[in-house]
């Protein structure tokens, strides 16, 4: 089964795509997509671990470069999250150029898909908010929003949390 969760900042699905993962097979992968840059980066990665602690994932840190990726046996894995992994593509380590990262992530997480039995997406609602942002800003929205839609179109499952409550658009969740 293929589920997409998407949401605000901070509206719970990090916890709500955990313990779902935690009730699908073992073997269970966390697919970590933030570069710790700073100490704001590391703490939420710290808390992630915590979260997940004793839940059998075992963590798989992949910034950028997801259709490398080799999971070492079918199972359930968590991919949190394609924004990061979004801009991560978008503006690359070590010069940060600016290219487009739809192909990237689109065949990263077609990849993925490929090797799991079970794949929950993480992603977040960027285009509701509005306002003044720069050109490369308004890019980033432009293609997580393409992105988002193209998963939510072939996914089995989509699921809206707001404030940690589940509303499913598409599908069941198991």
């Amino acid at each position: 089964m293929r589920i997409l969760l998407t949401g605000g900042s901070a509206c719970g699905k990090s916890t709500f795509a955990e313990a779902l993962a935690a009730h699908l097979p073992e073997p269970r992968y966390y697919v970590a997509t933030m570069r710790p840059y700073d100490g704001e980066c590391l703490r939420r990665i710290a808390r992630h671990r915590a979260q997940r602690a004793g839940r059998g994932f075992e963590t798989l840190e992949r910034p950028a470069d997801l259709a490398s990726l080799a999971l070492p046996a079918r199972g359930t894995a968590l991919l949190e999250c394609v924004c990061n992994l979004c801009a991560n593509e978008m503006f690359p380590e070590p010069d940060y150029a600016l290219r487009d990262p739809f192909g990237a992530v689109m065949d990263g997480i077609a990849a993925l898909e490929a090797q799991c039995r079970d794949l929950i997406v993480v992603t977040n609602e960027v285009g509701a908010g509005g306002g003044d942002y720069s050109a490369a800003t308004l890019r980033y929205v432009e293609v997580l929003g393409r992105i988002n839609r193209a998963l939510a179109a072939r996914f089995d499952c989509v699921c809206e949390l707001v404030c940690g409550i589940p509303l499913v658009h598409k599908g069941a969740l198991p």
